[in-house]
């Protein structure tokens, strides 16, 4: 078995069948290609054996659904867990992969058979753009529109590792584990750089280990060994249908600034560590402010936000987050009057 597409899942049914949808298209633009679709289901609400039985005439699925709801993190190494591929792929139940992706990875696997570690790049789609189509959504539709992709590097060729931490290839540095490819029992054996007890929290973005699970774990077992940056999109990753939008704020600037972190103390080089924290930062003070005023809910329980505080201000950005609040408010302010004067 080459690929396991991995996908931990909770509730949100129709997403799963669109995802499993997305995968059957894909299957039938590829030849002599093993994979494997390997699902978690967290004791979801609604059982989805049914949504699961519509594909597994078509190709390989192994299902596993827990007793009880693990939280995110465990259910994503449940998923891996249960997987027999050479590569796992983890992607979320909302995510969808486009009709060329599997034919795609067959040639990059096949080209570069000493690499342990992908970096894919993704799509971004408005998840109401698919109330238009009727269900099971037809990937053959993206066809017709233009997507924002996530990533602004042109490359596909092999990398150094530390080459893909960057706001240039990623801006959310690996956070999203629709992101990356691994070698599947490399991944499983460094699953020791993780805190038990914080990834038993299922609270979502509680501490660093539940949110960085994936990235902490890659960056760990894969800094130093054969990486491939894979520029061209092979998934769309759908905005607007996962329950903590309100942790977006809260994510960007704690735990990817924290994420920064740990990837200095993995060898990340120190003029780059800078750069990409002062990146990190580059919304501090308009995040930091809504979190303050919406409390619990943006996430400020989760963190003490005035040593968090006091400890970003020796970085540029976050002084200068509050010039870029100030112009992106101008701006938008500009726009709304000259829309105001072209209607009278």
């Amino acid at each position: 078995m080459i690929l396991s597409i991995c996908i931990p899942s909770y509730n949100r049914l129709n997403c799963l069948d669109n995802c499993l949808n997305s995968i059957l298209i894909a299957s039938k633009n590829v030849k002599n290609f093993e994979f494997e679709v390997c699902i978690s289901d967290n004791n979801s609400e609604e059982n989805p054996i049914e949504v699961i039985d519509k594909y597994k005439r078509y190709y390989k699925i192994i299902y596993n659904r827990n007793n009880e709801n693990l939280g995110f993190a465990l259910n994503a190494i449940k998923t891996v867990k249960i997987s027999t591929g050479k590569y796992a792929w983890l992607i979320g139940n909302d995510d969808l992969i486009l009709p060329n992706t599997l034919s795609e990875l067959k040639n990059i696997f096949e080209k570069n058979i000493d690499t342990e570690f992908f970096f894919i790049n993704s799509y971004y789609l408005n998840s109401k753009y698919l109330e238009k189509f009727s269900h099971p959504f037809d990937t053959l539709e993206l066809k017709k529109i233009e997507m924002q992709k996530l990533s602004k590097s042109k490359l596909n060729e092999n990398v150094n590792f530390w080459e893909i931490i960057d706001p240039n290839v990623s801006w959310e540095f690996l956070i999203g584990i629709f992101l990356s490819i691994f070698n599947r029992q490399m991944w499983l054996d460094g699953l020791n750089c993780i805190n038990k007890k914080n990834i038993e929290d299922k609270n979502i973005w509680s501490n660093f280990d539940n949110t960085c699970l994936n990235a902490k774990i890659i960056s760990t077992v894969f800094k130093d060994k054969k990486s491939y940056l894979c520029s061209k999109p092979l998934s769309v990753n759908l905005i607007g249908e996962r329950e903590w939008v309100s942790l977006y704020d809260f994510v960007e600037i704690v735990r990817i600034p924290e994420l920064i972190d740990y990837y200095r103390s993995q060898g990340m080089n120190f003029f780059k560590y800078i750069y990409c924290k002062n990146f990190a930062l580059r919304n501090f003070f308009n995040f930091f402010t809504k979190i303050m005023i919406n409390g619990e809910k943006a996430g400020r329980n989760h963190v003490n936000f005035y040593n968090h505080f006091i400890k970003n201000l020796i970085y540029p950005y976050a002084w200068l987050s509050i010039i870029f609040f100030a112009m992106r408010a101008i701006k938008k302010m500009t726009k709304y009057k000259i829309k105001n004067e072209q209607q009278y």
